[in-house]
């Protein structure tokens, strides 16, 4: 039997879509602009010839007669993931190791677990991307991080297939997806929020918003770029990073009448007095941590 040509590219892997939505739509069209990956079937409730047209391949078909592919992503919304899998288990046309995954953030692979019964390898890829716009987000889709995790198998194929859409794909430990996804909440969703309790703070000096926030907005943009560049510990500045008690106590003082914002001010600075002694571990943060730790009668204004 002759060797494979090494010259000769293999065929490309074909990819059922299920749920055509704005992430679904964007992935496939990258995956259909590929050389490695064609458009089998998409399947959806909704905006499927809308879908079809944007990807620019691919057929439509009911769940249940969607065609072979050795891919099958399932892009519908998180709640809904199981449900799909469910459904789509009995059908007869998953195959044994073909790759079935989603794109969910906080959900593991195992919301797929009735399809490796039948033979697939499951897994989940997600971008850590904003896709609002397709048409912007496949202009705009090289570099972004993918996280996987699921069978290993599963894992490795979708590490290609990233690759070839321009991603840049990673790992994640077993188990592991509920605290990834509770990273990203913490540096998306609690920075907005951090903003806000700026902007509170500063309404307490007689600031409004209008003046408050491109001030608040500047220094945070400067502080990220510093965390980027070098790290948390060393972009730490400001009272805590100095060990100025008397400062931090001035602070509690102005925020004695509003104790929601005290006790933030409060649990925050516990949570920054570690990277404060990473950066100076020479020296003695017990009277601050006291300070951060009882509130203090003088300080209830």
């Amino acid at each position: 039997m002759p060797s494979p040509d090494p010259d000769v590219a293999p065929p490309p892997l074909r990819l059922n879509l299920i749920g055509p939505g704005r992430l679904g739509r964007t992935l496939a069209r990258l995956c259909a602009q590929s050389a490695r990956y064609r458009i089998a079937g998409i399947a959806g409730r909704t905006q499927l010839v809308e879908a079809q047209a944007f990807i620019g391949e691919g057929a439509v078909y009911a769940l249940e007669q969607l065609p072979p592919a050795e891919l099958w992503l399932i892009a519908v919304p998180d709640a809904a993931i199981a449900e799909v899998a469910e459904a789509l288990a009995p059908c007869g046309g998953i195959r044994p190791g073909d790759v079935v995954f989603h794109c969910s953030g906080a959900g593991s692979a195992e919301l797929l677990a009735p399809l490796r019964h039948h033979g697939a390898q499951i897994a989940s890829l997600h971008p850590v991307f904003s896709f609002a716009d397709p048409a912007l987000a496949v202009g705009s889709f090289a570099g972004t991080p993918c996280a996987l995790e699921g069978d290993e198998p599963a894992c490795r194929t979708l590490e290609a297939f990233a690759q070839a859409l321009g991603g840049a794909p990673f790992r994640l430990a077993p188990g592991g997806k509920a605290a990834y996804h509770a990273a990203l909440c913490v540096a998306s969703n609690y920075l907005v929020t951090l903003s806000q309790l700026a902007l509170d703070t500063a309404h307490l000096a007689g600031m409004d918003a209008a003046q408050a926030l491109p001030l608040v907005h500047r220094l945070m943009a400067q502080t990220l770029a510093n965390v980027a560049r070098l790290g948390p510990a060393a972009a730490l500045t400001g009272p805590i990073a100095r060990n100025d008690a008397a400062t931090v106590s001035a602070h509690l003082h102005s925020l004695g009448r509003h104790p929601e914002l005290s006790q933030l001010y409060r649990e925050l600075g516990r949570a920054t007095l570690p990277l404060a002694e990473q950066q100076n571990p020479t020296q003695d943060y017990a009277e601050l941590r006291a300070l951060l730790t009882t509130p203090d009668a003088k300080n209830k204004g």
